[in-house]
């Protein structure tokens, strides 16, 4: 991958069109949130471009995807954003691993799939990013673009708490809200607003914990099974990677989530001292030091054995 300035990435996207813009599987704030707030941006600008993600996106996220219906068309420019490797990507999505011409991305594990790419790994979040780029391509923000890249910010930091916040994120986060950004509802929806379902998914989830012989590595799991005894949707699962974290003494937390095809996702969160984006690499993952994903294909003993073991190992190599 050619690494580029955000102007060149302002230049590329000024001058094309029919732009599909790919999101990770499992989509979180940041990933919806810039998808779909640079997709509005661009169609401000008269250019067709749709946003897509191969996993259903949660109906929390709603206040922005309802306005962003897809346009469909013959793409002839892929974007990536959020994206740090293709294998994130999933279902429709997948098709276009090999054509991304241009990546926008925070994570500074991003394995250089894209021809061209922009990626700031200071940066807290996507959507910061994006909402540079929009103020270099000369895009008026309104106040739908601006909830989006706002959601995307607020998800990615934790409401500002996390050790990614930077005063440059404050900053970002308060233009937004110069620009219509309702920070109060959002921030509501994101952290404050839990359906009974996901309650109930939460207290089974709490019965599947287990953890290391010194107590340093925290493990959850999420079967198929409890999602559908709970009635939980599948975006209530986000939140719940951070459980584990919560626990005084836990260097490194495991969520580990069934989905169909023999797949486990894996969420790892870990302290300062210890690189989740190096150990979700060992499973072809990737992401941040402090947070990211992978996925196995193994039964579920095997699954939990292996991502236990990896975490165990990283625990001890950090002492």
């Amino acid at each position: 991958m050619e690494r580029i300035t955000l102007e060149h990435a302002a230049k590329l996207l000024s001058e094309k069109d029919d732009i599909l813009i790919l999101m990770h599987k499992s989509p979180d704030g940041d990933a919806v949130g810039s998808g779909y707030g640079l997709a509005m941006a661009l169609r401000s600008l008269g250019k067709r471009a749709d946003p897509l993600c191969g996993d259903e996106i949660p109906k929390v996220y709603s206040y922005i995807t309802d306005k962003v219906p897809a346009i469909g068309f013959e793409p002839k420019f892929i974007v990536s954003v959020d994206l740090a490797t293709t294998a994130l990507l999933s279902g429709s999505a997948v098709e276009y691993a090999e054509s991304v011409d241009l990546c926008i991305d925070h994570h500074g594990s991003n394995n250089g799939y894209a021809k061209e790419g922009y990626v700031d790994g200071k940066s807290a979040s996507c959507a910061e990013i994006i909402k540079k780029l929009l103020d270099i391509m000369q895009i008026s923000i309104d106040n739908d673009m601006a909830n989006a890249i706002f959601t995307g910010i607020c998800t990615d930091t934790g409401c500002f708490k996390f050790s990614n916040v930077t005063s440059d994120t404050h900053r970002i986060a308060a233009e937004l809200m110069d620009c219509g950004a309702d920070s109060t509802e959002i921030c509501r929806l994101m952290f404050d607003c839990k359906s009974r379902a996901k309650i109930e998914l939460e207290k089974m989830v709490l019965e599947t914990m287990e953890f290391s012989p010194d107590g340093k590595v925290a493990f959850v799991c999420i079967t198929k099974d409890m999602m559908e005894k709970s009635g939980a949707a599948q975006g209530e699962t986000e939140g719940i990677a951070g459980i584990t974290k919560q626990i005084e003494g836990v260097k490194v937390g495991i969520t580990m989530r069934e989905k169909d095809n023999g797949e486990f996702r894996i969420s790892v969160r870990s302290s300062e001292d210890i690189d989740a984006s190096k150990i979700c690499a060992l499973f072809g993952g990737g992401g941040h030091r402090a947070a990211a994903g992978c996925s196995i294909f193994k039964e579920q003993t095997e699954a939990k054995k292996e991502i236990m073991a990896a975490c165990i190992a990283a625990v001890e190599e950090a002492e």
